[in-house]
């Protein structure tokens, strides 16, 4: 018989996520801890639980750019070795703790230099608590890094080289992050231009709070691999259902999307859960992924996002697989290598679920 699903069941499947910011997912309790070592002062709340609570409701705004304003704090405790080496350890812990088999997590080295870190210290201090990470959750989950530039400053091309430079210790890709409008992508050529030359992946935030003008520029003028996001390409396709050329091309081409539902309510993205344009975009058979955005701000983990599409959409344990199928195919790693955890990992486990 197949098991049920619900929350205890799905936090046993196997998951995959693609589309997480390690800035966006500490532990409330971290957050004080390392603002008192710190002497960061400007913290709304000092009480871990009334802490976690202001980050959910701060980013329930519907505006991205407030949104965004939250991360101020998490940033502000990430400054120091000690510290960027606890938060990345930790975010390994809780993923593997919630069933995710393979992870991507992004974060700009550039934001936590204010206190004197290379970016190579950065980068390394990371690293290493991701390995940290792995190793205190006995290998249940890998985990690959993101590095990420920020679309409203003028230093991709310098994180561009950062992330080729790591890209046999860990590091998997590279996003530029932050505020669509008034910052396309186009305005870092050159650093997609030259991971092409370096025949390296990235991914590039598109479609979230800006609609198709945003995801034209990502594709055709940078060449994505992913869209971090992408929820507007439903613009470009009718209520009956008939595509239009960018859609069609995105659909085509197998281009993954990165969607955060409940991230994207938040933002104003999507107005519900229910009326989320993952459904629609599923049923067209898009190369849709599910992810957690920030888990801080949400409230949320692997487990409760795909909880709530089932309950939204009816999904069963066949769209759950399917789901993860389309992230680990859509990964960053070596064919060869996805190839393993979609075999001896994601399709058994999910076959014992549902049998």
């Amino acid at each position: 018989m197949p098991q049920p699903l619900t929350e205890e069941t799905i936090r046993r499947a196997p998951k995959v996520l693609l589309h997480d910011h390690l800035d966006g997912g500490l532990r409330p309790r971290t957050i004080v801890e390392l603002a008192d070592e710190c002497g960061y002062d400007a913290l709304p709340a000092t009480d871990p639980d009334k802490l976690g609570v202001w980050f959910r409701e701060a980013a329930d705004s519907g505006s991205l750019e407030r949104y965004l304003q939250t991360f101020a704090h998490t940033v502000a405790v990430m400054q120091t070795v000690d510290g960027l080496h606890r938060v990345a350890c930790e975010a390994a812990e809780d993923l593997a703790a919630d069933g995710v088999v393979y992870a991507e997590v992004r974060w700009a080295p550039e934001q936590h230099t204010t206190e004197g870190l290379s970016l190579e210290e950065v980068v390394e201090a990371v690293l290493a608590g991701f390995r940290e990470g792995e190793r205190r959750s006995g290998g249940r989950i890998r985990v690959g890094a993101i590095v990420t530039a920020m679309r409203h400053a003028a230093r991709s091309s310098e994180i561009a080289h950062l992330a080729v430079e790591y890209r046999d210790r860990g590091v998997v890709g590279f996003d530029i992050a932050g505020a669509e409008a008034g910052f396309p992508p186009t305005r870092h050529l050159d650093a997609f231009e030259y991971l092409r030359r370096e025949n390296f992946h990235f991914t590039i935030h598109a479609g979230e709070a800006f609609g198709l003008p945003s995801i034209w520029e990502a594709i055709q003028w940078c060449g994505a691999d992913r869209l971090g996001h992408g929820v507007r390409i439903v613009d470009d396709i009718t209520a009956g259902g008939h595509l239009g050329r960018l859609a069609q091309y995105v659909r085509d081409k197998r281009i993954p999307l990165e969607m955060c539902p409940s991230s994207n309510v938040q933002t104003g993205a999507a107005s519900s859960i229910a009326e989320h344009p993952i459904g629609l975009l599923r049923k067209l058979y898009f190369r849709v992924t599910v992810n957690t955005d920030n888990r801080l701000m949400s409230g949320t983990s692997m487990t409760r996002e795909m909880a709530l599409l089932a309950d939204a959409f009816g999904y069963g344990w066949a769209d759950l697989q399917w789901f993860t199928l389309n992230a680990m195919k859509s990964a960053f790693i070596p064919f060869d290598e996805r190839l393993a955890i979609i075999n001896e990992t994601i399709k058994p486990r999910y076959a014992a679920l549902s049998a």
